[in-house]
């Protein structure tokens, strides 16, 4: 039985639909949504900014907020409480690391913008590849 769900989740629609399966399929299990942020890319924006910050960790969430916000709502429409991680650096990365703490994990079959998919590399193909546990991938 799967009583611990981790998905992970951007601000893209099919990270959305992620959660919403989560959570329909497995209602009753204990679901914890992973935002990462800091996620490489050409210009290093968003990553430089939290390395720099005087409060990395309150910089990442406050990144974060708008997907966890989103993700609350989802969780909400439900009448469902959810955990929240925020997470820096390589998506796949970062969600391969958690996972075992895990039973499975959820994820959108893509994300972002196309340059992001390009830089960072296709995430749900290698959380798939290199997760200790069960992946599903929602389309």
């Amino acid at each position: 039985m799967v009583s611990r769900v981790l998905v992970g989740m951007d601000d893209s629609e099919m990270a959305a639909e992620a959660l919403r399966y989560a959570l329909d399929v497995h209602a009753g299990s204990d679901i914890t949504v992973l935002t990462v942020v800091g996620v490489p890319s050409p210009m290093m924006g968003e990553a430089t900014a939290i390395a720099m910050a005087e409060d990395p960790q309150a910089k990442a969430e406050e990144a974060a907020e708008p997907v966890l916000d989103r993700a609350r709502e989802l969780a909400a429409e439900r009448d469902v409480d959810i955990d929240t991680i925020v997470g820096a650096g390589h998506p796949a990365r970062t969600i391969v690391n958690r996972a075992d703490e895990f039973d499975v994990v959820v994820l959108g079959s893509h994300g972002g913008s196309v340059s992001d998919r390009l830089v960072i590399g296709n995430v749900a193909d290698t959380v798939f590849k290199r997760s200790p546990v069960p992946v599903t991938v929602v389309r």
